[in-house]
């Protein structure tokens, strides 16, 4: 028995002493013998060795995890007890507080939200070597509050990074991928030209008709559903949901909800209770966000099956159809919060660039000018443009990049969060910590774009008129595994529309009755949305688009 003893305690002893060795390597009581580590005393001497170095180990491996603690987080403004620095930010536009404080800690900033450690990022390269290059860790989504009591579980954009995340991108990029958007290029430009025919007809609804625009490529690629010209119900189901939806769901509202969440549970006579009834309406409008155009597709399946048009949702109920019980529920859910990501996506992004496009037009003619120039020089005036056209377009190409960059959609991005501990340049960022990248602060670094509030498409055309490699689309549609998987089909979906209203129409400034220019102030929706709100102006024909060409392009769509 003891012989065995000796074994094990030679044995153990070895391996500790292994350990120590990595820290202490010209210890004196070691030697190699024979292949093996051998400590020459007693058996009582190793017992006690055994007993003092299990000790000695935890002590260094304790010194080597503090040196780790030590490293500092990123810098910040000093937080309040409990609230953190709530109070120094501008909750409707955090990201305006996130440039300023850009210039005092740098790139990479760390700031608290109530219980919430957030870091923001300020430039393009800290956020590619964190959420592109390191995607394995800032692949999650942070814990958001308001989601399931507002109805937002629906978009899969704001789930965790897991298996249904998984099953929902994989049905989305089916759809999608970047060759499989290619097809939806004629009715993006049939639906851009049903939208020239709205905005001649009807220049004061125009964000309506944008609206539309948006959402039809969507609908018709999701559903199979086509929606009318003007005042489609299902649009305005679309648009009920998101006039309150995005406007809520905000990291700084969640974190309210977060922290106190008895405020979903107080009586609707009580103070504060205006955040429960939010919810209920918000939820009521996302249910029917995603239910009612989901049935719509699953009674017209069986007739798009036989005229060959299966929808993305079609399609996949079809295939369900040859799967077990136990799975079709879990698959039907995935594919609805697919499909409503997908209408939220085209409707929000596209809608909100077009609008921030049509500022620009009224706000810098001379721009227009120069687009309109250069497109009646590839098409004559005798056809109007279409994909085919796109290489032959760089300054439209680059009034849409500067109408990505000059207002971004989405100032903040979408939150990620550290799916576990992570060092970057000498600071540390700490497991569960949200991760947000400061768009807004990308697009107005002047050092890359002087007189960066300024409409300049020119700032990516090079002395030859050939456009440079700096695209804001490759920070704009997101980064890493958790990029717009639509990004293509957005892309294709906002050329098509700029280049034929550039083609068709002029924007200009409204004026009154006496022929006065209405002068107003650019105003912009607040919380996770940054769009333009409906402004005055004046939409035309075009000199040379007379009603018989109208009239053509009406019949021609």
């Amino acid at each position: 028995m003891r012989s065995c003893f000796t074994y094990i305690l030679d044995y153990v002893t070895e391996c500790i002493l292994i350990d120590s060795l990595i820290l202490f390597p010209t210890s004196a009581l070691v030697t190699l013998q024979k292949g093996r580590l051998y400590l020459p005393c007693s058996f009582d001497v190793r017992l006690a060795v055994l007993a003092v170095l299990p000790i000695c180990f935890a002590v260094v491996r304790q010194f080597i995890n503090n040196r780790q603690n030590k490293l500092s987080p990123p810098p910040g403004p000093a937080p309040l007890p409990l609230l953190g620095n709530i109070l120094s930010i501008n909750t409707k536009e955090p990201w305006l507080t996130y440039t300023r404080w850009q210039a005092v800690y740098g790139d990479l900033l760390l700031v608290r939200i109530l219980d919430q450690k957030v870091v923001v990022i300020n430039s393009q390269h800290v956020a590619e070597a964190l959420l592109d290059k390191r995607s394995r860790i800032y692949s999650d989504r942070p814990y958001i509050a308001t989601l399931e009591p507002f109805g937002w579980s629906i978009n899969f954009a704001f789930t965790g990074y897991g298996d249904e995340w998984r099953r929902c991108r994989r049905l989305f990029h089916q759809t999608f991928r970047p060759d499989s958007a290619l097809k939806f290029r004629p009715m993006q430009i049939k639906r851009a030209r049903e939208m020239i025919v709205n905005l001649i007809d009807d220049p004061q609804h125009y964000h309506s008709h944008f609206a539309t625009f948006s959402s039809s490529v969507a609908m018709s690629v999701v559903y199979g559903y086509q929606p009318s010209a003007r005042d489609d119900p299902m649009i305005r189901i679309v648009e009920n949901a998101l006039a309150i939806g995005l406007d809520v769901l905000t990291l700084e509202r969640a974190f309210l909800v977060k922290t106190f969440p008895f405020l979903l549970k107080l009586p609707d006579w009580c103070w504060g209770s205006w955040i429960k009834h939010e919810a209920r309406v918000s939820t009521h409008g996302a249910n029917e966000m995603r239910d009612v155009p989901f049935r719509y597709a699953q009674q017209h399946k069986t007739e798009d099956s036989r005229l060959g048009q299966l929808s993305m949702v079609a399609e996949n109920l079809q295939r369900m159809e040859k799967r077990d019980e136990v799975s079709k529920p879990m698959l039907e859910a995935a594919l609805k919060k697919a499909a409503t990501t997908a209408i939220i996506g085209s409707y929000e992004t596209t809608t909100s660039t077009l609008m921030a496009f049509a500022l620009a037009m009224v706000s810098y003619p001379d721009v227009q000018r120069r687009a309109q120039e250069e497109i009646d020089i590839v098409t004559g005036r005798d056809r109007l443009p279409t994909f085919e056209d796109r290489a032959s377009l760089p300054y439209v190409e680059s009034v849409l990049r500067e109408t990505y960059r000059w207002h971004p959609i989405l100032p903040l991005g979408m939150p990620h969060a550290a799916s576990c501990d992570d060092t970057y340049n000498g600071f540390f960022i700490s497991k569960g910590t949200t991760a947000m990248w400061n768009t807004w602060a990308i697009s107005r670094d002047e050092k890359r774009y002087p007189d960066a509030s300024r409409f300049m498409p020119e700032r990516f055309l090079d002395v030859n008129n050939v456009l440079t490699n700096d695209n804001p689309a490759e920070y704009i549609f997101g980064l890493g595994r958790r990029g717009c998987p639509g990004r293509y089909a957005a892309d294709a979906s906002v050329w098509s529309a700029i280049v034929t209203m550039l083609a068709m129409v002029d924007f200009s400034s409204a004026k009154d009755d006496q022929g006065k220019v209405i002068d107003f102030t650019p105003q912009f929706t607040t919380g996770l949305v940054h769009s333009v709100i409906v402004f005055p102006c004046s939409i035309s024909p075009r000199s040379h688009v007379h009603p018989g060409l109208v009239d053509v392009i009406r019949t021609g769509v």
